[in-house]
């Protein structure tokens, strides 16, 4: 084998374990989900929140937008298993579910 040949070769990456087919569409459907400016800015703004926790109400109050468009944005990240939430007297607290925290926070950087 030629150094050149050699050379080449060895600039091949290694691949360790590929996403399979489902692993890979999940993912995707994640990513689409998180690429909407909105859902972005809102989990930011929950992971910066203090106690990592916020109500609908006080989103909806820093972004200036309507409470229903913030909560039709929330269900969408706690149906993808992004948020968790909780109902505490007349509001709803949602913070990053704790299985989903690292990455998230990742994607924020």
């Amino acid at each position: 084998m030629t150094a050149a040949a050699r050379s080449s070769s060895e600039r091949v990456p290694a691949f360790t374990q590929p996403l399979d087919r489902p692993a890979a569409e999940a993912l995707a459907h994640t990513l689409k989900l998180v690429a909407d400016p909105t859902r972005l800015q809102l989990l930011s703004m929950i992971d910066g929140s203090p106690g990592g926790e916020v109500t609908v109400g006080e989103l909806a109050e820093h972004l200036g937008l309507r409470q229903p468009t913030i909560s039709h944005h929330l269900r969408m990240l706690f149906e993808d298993g992004l948020l968790e939430r909780e109902p505490r007297g007349r509001h709803v607290w949602y913070w990053i579910a704790a299985d989903r925290r690292e990455a998230i926070v990742d994607l924020l950087r």
